[in-house]
């Protein structure tokens, strides 16, 4: 494997088809999760995702950056690109340019849909369950979805008809599934709900965009309608809460003796443990693990983790009653339509700002589509949905 000069991509056939991002396994590729701490790493198999893409005949084009363990704003926080300026995602920004075909992603806090929405590409997130979770590496199992970037939603439907259904090496994967989707369904007299609470949270482009897009549906002939919506902040916080209690737990195993970059100063074992995480994790990773500790402590299990279960089932139950009367919610996807370099002391705080935008479909396990900068959740398994209704927008409402 070469590096590109651009080294927020890593060449593997500069022919290929689909692009790949770092939190991924490729066998025999080195998988580093924008991490030191992984540097070097070379898995001895393929995530299931990849195989069914090249089962079908699909060719690899590279692997792209991501921010460390995928936990940042749209991939900023690499060990291995050290962004400046205006921020993008790789994979995103590979896919706009028409490199590849399309690219897969893993969406654990909304950062692949924050670079498709930057980038001015597609994004879906399935469905939780849909598409096989073996091979990738794991945060946040409970939310975390492999999800497909594209130019247009055809591009989409036929990545997901490839990766989608069962597989019996992960356990979350639905059994007795399959899935078929549909790009250009019968969208008129859709209703779509636009919630004025997150309408509220972001600039006036991205309110703009929010718009412009609506306009686009009511052309098609869909009912959109602005309504109040107030569980959003709730589930970002129980998002919160059990994403950085998954992802501490999850990355415990990255300690310089199991797995993992290993200090080469230490007098004990205490000190090979600190001096290797200090080392081989950035600073929003450790803020994460540490928040995460916290959660699953003791004292603070049943007020926090536990509590954040309930909520995760109340906004399940919410969510289901408000799809009764609407076929899509339309959001942004973003509280701002671009985000500059900003110091990673902040980038705790940031991240949890902006995945209230995102965090609902993580929490619940729901479908969300970003097409056009902006974004549509829907019912589990109703992609068709989300997909039609943005191409009937990417066709221009006619």
């Amino acid at each position: 494997m070469s590096e590109n000069k651009n080294t927020r991509i890593l060449e593997i056939d500069a022919g290929g088809d689909i692009a790949v991002d770092d939190m991924i396994l490729i066998k025999d590729i080195e998988s580093k999760a924008g991490s030191r701490m992984l540097e070097g790493f070379k898995p001895l198999f393929s995530a299931e995702a990849v195989t069914r893409l090249q089962d079908k005949g699909y060719s690899i084009a590279g692997k792209t950056q991501v921010g460390e363990f995928g936990l940042d704003l749209v991939g900023e926080f690499s060990y291995y690109d050290k962004q400046e300026g205006t921020l993008s995602g790789a994979a995103a920004d590979l896919t706009a340019e028409g490199k590849v075909k399309a690219a897969l992603g893993v969406d654990m806090t909304g950062a692949p849909r924050r670079a498709a929405a930057i980038a001015g590409t597609d994004f879906l997130k399935p469905t939780y369950g849909t598409v096989s979770r073996y091979g990738i590496i794991s945060c946040a199992a409970s939310g975390e979805q492999v999800g497909v970037y594209a130019n247009d939603v055809s591009g989409i439907k036929d990545i997901m008809e490839v990766i989608a259904g069962e597989d019996e090496k992960d356990g979350t994967a639905l059994k007795g599934k399959t899935y078929s989707y549909e790009t250009d369904a019968d969208v008129k007299g859709k209703k779509v709900a636009i919630v004025k609470e997150l309408l509220d949270k972001c600039d006036d482009k991205t309110k703009a965009r929010v718009e412009a897009f609506a306009k686009k549906l009511n052309a098609a002939g869909v009912e959109t309608e602005v309504i109040s919506c107030d569980f959003f902040d709730n589930a970002n916080t129980a998002w919160q809460i059990l994403m950085t209690a998954e992802t501490c737990n999850n990355i415990s195993r990255f300690d310089g003796v199991k797995y993992g970059h290993r200090a080469s100063e230490y007098k004990n074992i205490d000190e090979l443990y600190v001096n290797s995480r200090t080392e081989g994790f950035n600073f929003l990773t450790k803020a994460v693990i540490l928040y995460g500790s916290d959660m699953l402590s003791k004292g603070r299990y049943d007020d926090c983790y536990g509590k954040a279960l309930k909520v995760r089932r109340v906004i399940s139950e919410k969510f289901e009653e408000l799809m009764k009367t609407y076929d899509a919610i339309l959001t942004p996807v973003c509280g701002s339509a671009s985000y500059e370099s900003y110091d990673i002391k902040d980038a705790f705080e940031k991240v949890f700002k902006e995945s209230v935008f995102t965090a609902v479909a993580n929490l619940i396990g729901v479908p969300a589509l970003v097409s056009g900068g902006v974004q549509l959740m829907g019912k589990a398994f109703d992609e068709s949905t989300l997909l039609s209704l943005a191409g009937s927008v990417e066709k221009g409402g006619e």
